[in-house]
C-alpha cells in the first residue's frame, strides 16, 4: 500500500475540511544486519530505532517527547527478502544517519504531505493497533488501583473493539464511554482483520508483552477535524512500539 500520513493541529475549514502536513520516512532495513535483528525482536529496541531519527528535539529524558514529536510508526517483515520495513511519521523532520550503513538496503526516502480530507472523502487504509480491554481493579484492592488491561485474541472480538472507534455521521468525537473516535465510518464486515505474532522486550522489560492487530479497509470521513486526530495522535495503546499509526491512501 502506498502511504500517506498525516500530521496537523489545524482546525477544519469551511464546508468541513481539515488540513494535514507531515513527513514520513521509509527505512528498508536488511534483517540479517544484527541492528536490524535486535530492533525486530526487542520491543523496545525498536523503539530506540524509531526515536534515534529525532535526536535534539527536545531535552533528553522528557517523557512525553514521542508525543511532543508527533511521532508514530509501523512495520513490516518480508523473511523471504530479509528486509524489515518501517515507517515513521513526524511533525519534524528525521535525520536518519545515525542508522549503520550496513543496515540499510535501500537509502532512507523522506516524503512531505500536505493534504486537505473533507466529509464524504473514501480513503483506504491499513493500521496495527494493540487491541485491549481493561479489566477493574480486583475487589478490596487500594484505592486508585489501576485495572488490568487484556488483549484480545480473535478477529472477530479486534472487529468490534474498532467498531467503537468509528464515528457514524452526525455522532460526537467521543463516545459516551469515553472511547475518542477517529472521525470516519466504514462498513465493519468489509475489513480485512488478520492476528499478527507479539512483541516482547526481554530484560529489564520482561513484562512488556504487545499484542497486536492489522485491520485493512475503506473509510469514510465524517469529521474531518476529528480524522486529523486519529491520524495526528494514532489510536488505542502501546503508540510508543508501533502500534496505531492509521495509514491512508
Amino acid at each position: 500500500m502506498n502511504t500517506i500520513a498525516a500530521t496537523s493541529h489545524a482546525p477544519s475549514g469551511p464546508g468541513g475540511t481539515a488540513r494535514f502536513v507531515a513527513t514520513q520516512s521509509l527505512l528498508t532495513l536488511d534483517v540479517r544486519h544484527p541492528f536490524a535483528a535486535k530492533s525486530l525482536i526487542d520491543a523496545q529496541d525498536m523503539h530506540r530505532t524509531v526515536m534515534s531519527g529525532f535526536l535534539g528535539w527536545v531535552d533528553n529524558g522528557s517523557p512525553d517527547a514521542r508525543s511532543q514529536m508527533g511521532i508514530l510508526s509501523t512495520w513490516t517483515v518480508d523473511l523471504r527478502q530479509a528486509r524489515l520495513n518501517l515507517v515513521v511519521q513526524s511533525s519534524i523532520p528525521a535525520d536518519w544517519s545515525g542508522v549503520p550503513r550496513g543496515a540499510l538496503a535501500e537509502a532512507p526516502e523522506t516524503l512531505t504531505v500536505d493534504r486537505t480530507f473533507r466529509n464524504g472523502d473514501r480513503v483506504d487504509f491499513r493500521t496495527v493497533v494493540n487491541p485491549v480491554r481493561s479489566l477493574p481493579a480486583a475487589p478490596g484492592s487500594p484505592p486508585k488501583t489501576r485495572g488490568v488491561r487484556v488483549p484480545h485474541t480473535r478477529p472477530e472480538h479486534v472487529r468490534t473493539w474498532f467498531s467503537h472507534r468509528l464515528q457514524p455521521s452526525g455522532e460526537p468525537a467521543v463516545a459516551p464511554n469515553g472511547v475518542n473516535r477517529i472521525g470516519a465510518d466504514a462498513d465493519t464486515e468489509r475489513l480485512a482483520l488478520r492476528m499478527l505474532p507479539r512483541v516482547s522486550s526481554p530484560a529489564p522489560h520482561k513484562g512488556l508483552r504487545i499484542a497486536r492487530a492489522e485491520i485493512k479497509g475503506t473509510l469514510t470521513v465524517t469529521d474531518p477535524k476529528a480524522f486529523v486526530t486519529a491520524l495526528t495522535q494514532g489510536i488505542g495503546h502501546a503508540r510508543a512500539y508501533s502500534c496505531g499509526l492509521i495509514l491512508v491512501r
